[in-house]
């Protein structure tokens, strides 16, 4: 789907949301063999990122089945603790994760998310407020923190803000 990220590759079953994926992102998503194009179970996933995207819609309502490590599902668990328009920082996230010194782990798990902006870690910076690494690119990390926080207060703040 075409959105003002740039084209996003959704995948999905009967099970829920598999996949979302930044076309032209760091690493470029493989589409499976068995896969098809189109669906029913990809209906509501792209209504839901299109009301998201026109400012319509915080929350996304869908059944999510990403794959993972049972420490990777804690920690995107925990990221969609993350409220809309908010920032934290990778040492936050591991210490919601129990384990404070763990910020490098939950650091690649934060990477390794597959489904992308629902699954928000475009929520988490570094420590100093700097924006880091993101499988879409920094400049959409920063058009999706901006565009939140825009939605809560009506203009793009000059910095984001995050909890330690």
């Amino acid at each position: 789907m075409e959105s003002p990220v740039g084209r996003l590759l959704l995948a999905a079953d009967e099970g829920g949301l598999i996949e979302t994926a930044f076309a032209e992102g760091r690493t470029t998503p493989v589409v499976q063999p068995a896969w098809t194009c189109g669906g029913a179970s990809l209906s509501e996933p792209v209504r839901q990122l299109e009301a998201f995207f026109a400012g319509e819609l915080r929350d996304f309502d869908l059944r999510l089945k990403p794959r993972g490590t049972a420490f990777q599902q804690r920690v995107w668990e925990l990221l969609c603790d993350i409220p809309f328009g908010e920032t934290i920082s990778y040492g936050e996230l591991a210490r919601r994760a129990g384990n404070p010194a763990a910020s490098r782990a939950v650091g690649l798990a934060n990477g390794s998310n597959p489904i992308a902006i629902v699954i928000p870690c475009h929520r988490v910076i570094g420590s100093n407020g700097k924006l880091t690494g993101y499988g879409g690119g920094l400049p959409n990390k920063r058009w999706l923190i901006d565009f939140e926080r825009s939605q809560l207060f009506g203009q793009h703040p000059r910095s984001p803000v995050f909890i330690l």
